[in-house]
């Protein structure tokens, strides 16, 4: 098993807003994926991390499911439109995925 972690930063003002943007879409464009949306998980920045820090890990099985999920979402309407919206409320160019390995 693996965890995909997904980061972004907040503009400063809107995390409360990215945060609710996340959640709906984990709704409405992760449920059309074969993630299961149940495991994953929402985390914010706290001490020693950047309070405008949020992160939503995933549990995948391996590489091959990460790179099925990113070919699936690519063809979602929706989730273009939802990347358009999500962009007013993070800092451009903060993205980026982080792959771990689960040991236990």
């Amino acid at each position: 098993m693996m965890i995909a972690r997904w980061h972004f930063q907040a503009v400063f003002g809107q995390k409360e807003e990215a945060i609710r943007l996340s959640k709906e879409w984990d709704e409405q464009i992760g449920a059309q994926t074969d993630l299961d949306m149940d495991t994953a998980r929402m985390l914010t920045g706290s001490v020693g991390a950047r309070e405008s820090e949020v992160q939503i890990e995933f549990q995948i099985s391996g590489l091959g499911e990460l790179q099925e999920f990113f070919d699936k979402i690519a063809g979602i309407k929706m989730h273009a439109e939802w990347g358009k919206r999500m962009s007013e409320v993070i800092v451009s160019g903060s993205t980026h995925w982080q792959v771990f390995r689960v040991l236990d």
